[in-house]
């Protein structure tokens, strides 16, 4: 089966076993939705490939465990997103505390994960469906304008192709 081939039950090939823990980090394109697979000691995760705060690839990002969650922090703002849950994470206050103690709070569901499954050492992925998700507005025509905008910014505004 081809890779990003999708088979009757909704699953997409997403590479054997060994293939995503040799490559470590992969994306792909499914459906229309860029999709970042990490393997990380261990684990798969499946997520959104753009940042929910500003569309940076996560592709590069630290991996992290943050308040017994594993974390990717995004490599530009530096946001951090558990890899499970998709949740944004920020370290704050606990106010109800005297005095109040720095410790980690959840801003709730910000990126969209996705579900992995293995099945004889081929990987199969399902994208998640359901409500809004803010990673989801990097995936549309609105967000890729966006990114693209940002990341000609970043390079000066040169097209990096031609050096």
């Amino acid at each position: 089966m081809e890779v990003g081939a999708q088979a009757s039950d909704g699953l997409y090939f997403v590479g054997t076993k060994e293939e995503l823990i040799a490559a470590k980090r992969t994306v792909l394109t499914l459906d229309g939705r860029d999709v970042l697979i990490i393997h990380h000691q261990g684990e798969f995760y499946a997520i959104d490939c753009y940042c929910y705060h500003a569309g940076t690839s996560l592709q590069n990002g630290d991996i992290e465990d943050i308040d017994s969650q594993r974390c990717i922090t995004c490599p530009k703002h530096k946001y951090k997103i558990s890899l499970p849950a998709g949740e944004g994470l920020y370290r704050g206050r606990d106010r109800s505390q005297d005095p109040p103690p720095l410790r980690w709070f959840s801003k709730g569901v910000k990126q969209r994960v996705h579900q992995l499954t293995e099945r004889q050492g081929a990987l199969f992925l399902r994208l998640s469906a359901g409500g809004w998700v803010e990673s989801d507005y990097y995936q549309g025509e609105k967000g890729r304008v966006e990114r693209e905008r940002a990341a000609s910014q970043d390079s000066g505004g040169k097209d990096d192709s031609t050096e």
